[in-house]
């Protein structure tokens, strides 16, 4: 028999026991070893029992017990791409007492970071970017003023696999940030105050379906690393234009890697109070070169994100009690 906590909803109790037909507890794997199962795959083996349900209340609970913890977080960060996901390594190494929700748009973190340029493997990183490398424990080969990784595929998934380990920073992946929150002082000033978010799925679809209303989340401080103009790029500095926090972007200039990846980690910056904008975003609002396939002002962005971030937490932090 499967029995599970008894949920009250509305007051009511629910039931929740019931009967199923199981394998015996002893042909269940619980609690062995690769070494105990090897070449034995006909000798009892067997997956331990489950009821679909479970696997329903298992994911649900915990994605729902997440919406809630994190409707208050400290920091939002928007887009989990290479700039995104260095912001969040350096926060929760730095802070881990902080509530961090990173928000991308794709069902796959990463960004553009899986590859090279042009669909290559390698990832080429310009010194001093190495130090963020070395930080990581990705090992690289030493081509004297810049590193290659092996396989752009290695950095990406040890960033984000150290990111997710960290216990104050929930990734929403599949999610659009739709629009900012915003507030605003007796004198008329604007500053962002949280994060407007939907299922990217239903984003995506506002022009053929009826009203699909977002959800929100609350924060001092948001960090958009969102890239460049695309189908979710430079969001909220695009928002920022139509709401006339901003006059009008830039616009990203040509390649030039050698003005690009120096402008992008020196002008990561709070862009209006409570928003503070790294990585390719800030081509669009500075009207700042692409530096193309070398991915050392990612990292190095994100690095700088995170300091500027904690330079100004408990201020905005203090603003954002209303």
């Amino acid at each position: 028999m499967f029995t599970e906590a008894t949920s009250p909803i509305d007051g009511v109790q629910m039931k929740a026991g019931f009967d199923v037909k199981v394998a015996p507890a002893e042909a269940a794997t619980q609690g062995k070893t690769l070494a105990d199962l090897a070449e034995k795959w006909d000798q009892g083996f067997t997956f331990a029992p489950i009821r679909e349900s479970q696997v329903s209340r298992a994911m649900t609970r915990r994605y729902f017990n997440d919406l809630d913890s994190y409707a208050e977080s400290d920091i939002v960060i928007v887009g989990a791409g290479s700039c995104g996901l260095s912001t969040a390594y350096m926060l929760g190494k730095a802070r881990p007492d902080l509530k961090i929700a990173v928000i991308e748009a794709s069902v796959s973190p990463g960004g553009g970071a899986w590859l090279g340029g042009q669909l290559f493997s390698a990832m080429v990183m310009r010194k001093p970017a190495d130090a963020f490398l070395t930080d990581l424990g990705v090992p690289f080969e030493d081509e004297g003023d810049f590193v290659v990784v092996k396989h752009a595929a290695l950095f990406t998934s040890t960033l984000l696999s150290k990111v997710l380990t960290f216990p104050n920073i929930k990734l929403f992946n599949a999610t659009s940030v739709e629009d900012l929150i915003t507030r605003q002082d007796d004198n008329g000033n604007i500053r962002i105050a949280g994060v407007v978010t939907n299922w990217t799925l239903v984003t995506m679809h506002h022009d053929d379906q009826s009203c699909m209303d977002p959800n929100t989340i609350n924060a001092p401080i948001v960090i958009s690393t969102t890239g460049h103009d695309g189908p979710f790029g430079a969001f909220c500095v695009k928002r920022l234009v139509s709401m006339n926090r901003i006059e009008r972007l830039g616009g990203m200039r040509g390649l030039d890697m050698n003005v690009a990846e120096d402008a992008i980690v020196k002008r990561t910056r709070e862009i209006v109070p409570g928003l503070i904008v790294g990585g390719m975003e800030l081509s669009e609002v500075d009207g700042a070169n692409r530096m193309g396939p070398t991915f050392g002002a990612m990292a190095l962005s994100g690095v700088k994100a995170a300091e500027e971030a904690l330079k100004i937490f408990d201020e905005r932090k203090a603003q954002n009690a209303y």
